[in-house]
């Protein structure tokens, strides 16, 4: 950060620059490597190592829980360890994807979920490209570019009670059949949902390691969290120790939901800097609206402790 006396000697067009630069760090603030995030890399990467040498019923990872409480940044950081330690193991060998990620769409098809892992391959699909045509291209280049974990999003969107639902799941598991790599699954609530029952899910929760993820209690690792946060602010008139002397508020605000930590905190430093207060404050905190889901926790958390 530039000290006071020199932001304020800025030219205008320079100060814009400069507060664009500001206002792109706390838009995409850094990850924080919560519990459950070094949990998730720690079993992600002992399931690839044990998944190294088998020729099938290679072993897989879920991580589920309600919405917000981080199971993306969790399997994106696995994926991002990943990819790092292949980059570091064959620096000079190039052309490796060590690591696929996609989403699953709502209502989702079997084509659609062959189509989602082709264009992130980079792989043409095309209307007249059939289902079949699709898989082989993605577990050819899969297979060519040593992908070792295949991290599914969204997983929620399958419903095995439907003839679709179970079309998709058939896919993914024909994927890991095919594909020599860890499979990944990250989703709401899944646990609870009928994507374990059944027959297809009895197979599914018969190789898959399950993550929970939950709100955060109020405690030492949440404190932490806002501490780290507060850490990597960027604003000029900013005291620090504000945000850590609200962890209490914070908590009964987001409802220990660490996704709507971020978003509260991000949103008030973007607030400082466009405003020109370059301070968080409690009212500046409470001005940033938050999702259905951590006002529900929120209000239910309050109401156990009354």
């Amino acid at each position: 950060m530039l000290s006071e006396g020199g932001y304020e000697g800025l030219q205008p067009f320079q100060r814009e620059l400069y507060d664009e630069e500001r206002l792109d760090h706390h838009a995409r603030l850094r990850v924080v490597a919560t519990s459950t995030v070094r949990h998730t890399v720690t079993c992600g990467r002992r399931l690839v190592l044990l998944n190294k040498h088998a020729i099938s019923a290679r072993r897989g990872l879920i991580v589920a829980g309600p919405a917000g409480t981080g199971k993306t940044i969790a399997i994106t950081q696995l994926g991002r360890a990943h990819e790092l330690l292949d980059q570091a193991r064959h620096p000079t060998v190039p052309g490796r994807i060590p690591v696929v990620y996609i989403t699953v769409p709502p209502a989702a098809t079997a084509r659609m979920i062959a189509a989602e892992f082709a264009r992130f391959l980079g792989l043409p699909v095309r209307r007249s490209s059939n289902i079949t045509d699709l898989i082989e291209a993605v577990v050819g280049v899969c297979t060519d570019t040593r992908t070792g974990l295949v991290l599914v999003d969204e997983l929620h969107n399958i419903s095995l009670t439907s003839r679709t639902g179970a079309a998709v799941a058939d896919t993914l598991k024909y994927f890991s059949e095919r594909i020599p790599a860890t499979f990944v699954y990250a989703g709401i609530d899944i646990e609870h949902s009928n994507l374990l029952s059944g027959t297809r899910g009895q197979q599914i929760a018969g190789r898959f390691t399950l993550v929970p993820t939950a709100p955060f209690p109020y405690n030492m690792e949440w404190k932490g969290l806002v501490a780290t946060l507060e850490s990597t602010l960027r604003l000029h008139r900013h005291q620090t120790g504000t945000l850590t002397s609200l962890d209490r508020y914070l908590h009964d605000r987001t409802g220990g939901m660490i996704g709507a930590l971020s978003h509260a905190i991000r949103g008030a430093a973007i607030d400082a800097i466009l405003t020109g207060t370059e301070a968080i404050t409690k009212k500046s905190l409470a001005a940033i609206p938050l999702d259905h889901s951590a006002q529900s926790f929120s209000h239910l958390s309050s109401g156990t402790r009354q």
